[in-house]
């Protein structure tokens, strides 16, 4: 495996497991919450295992891990896999790409209400879902080319709303609208790694673990763009 699908996945896992996680338990077991708070701190032992004492401290840490040091989080969660004799029994990228069409933490949700953010929040959780769906319709040919084209319409229906959230951003704040627009960029650079990899899998059906790989990469671009939004913006 490659660092750039160690470092994915390890930016998927905070996006769709640890996130969403963190989000429940915050507002559903105060409690636990509290007892997180209470014991202060992180720690490494000597044996590298993580512990984890502090909600706030652990949202600030995996935030570094993932920026700074590429797949610690994948390293991490691995390790606990074969703790659990499970390593062999989870495929993590087909995994991350069910979790990623269903799981969203709350850093990539828009609370604006204006319709602009409302079509684009929309538009990217429809996406997600669709390239969620691809594991259990990649092996039906006639069914995936149904859903490759409910795809590439969703791209085009998110890459239209986006373009309208850019669109409202004041002229004078140029900073902000170019980073949209780089953004938007780097979406459709994924989106055509996408398409490219689709051609290559109807070509040698032995390619279904890199389509799976590369959807990811694009619901993470996805993520991008909202997380990118809500930081210029909301």
């Amino acid at each position: 495996m490659g660092e750039s699908s160690k470092a994915l996945y390890a930016r998927m896992l905070v996006d769709v497991v640890i996130g969403p996680v963190l989000d429940n338990l915050e507002k559903k077991d105060i409690s636990a919450a509290h007892t997180l708070r209470a014991n202060k701190g992180i720690c490494i032992n000597s044996r590298g295992s993580l512990s984890l004492n502090n909600l706030a401290m652990f949202r600030t840490f995996d935030k570094w891990a993932d920026h700074t040091l590429p797949g610690f989080v994948y390293d991490t969660i691995r390790g606990m896999l074969r703790k659990a004799e499970m390593t062999d029994k989870v495929d993590m990228c087909e995994t991350l790409l069910r979790l990623g069409g269903t799981q969203d933490s709350d850093e990539l949700k828009l609370y604006r209400p204006e319709k602009t953010f409302q079509d684009l929040s929309r538009c990217a959780s429809g996406l997600k879902m669709i390239l969620g769906r691809i594991p259990d319709q990649i092996y039906d040919r006639k069914q995936f080319l149904e859903t490759i084209k409910e795809i590439a319409s969703s791209i085009k229906l998110l890459l239209d709303a986006f373009n309208k959230v850019i669109e409202d951003v004041p002229s004078s704040d140029s900073g902000s609208k170019q980073i949209l627009e780089d953004r938007k960029k780097e979406f459709v650079r994924y989106s055509k790694k996408f398409s490219n990899m689709l051609k290559e899998f109807f070509r040698d059906s032995s390619q279904k673990q890199n389509v799976f790989l590369s959807a990811n990469f694009l619901i993470y671009q996805t993520n991008v763009i909202l997380r990118t939004v809500k930081q210029e913006c909301c």
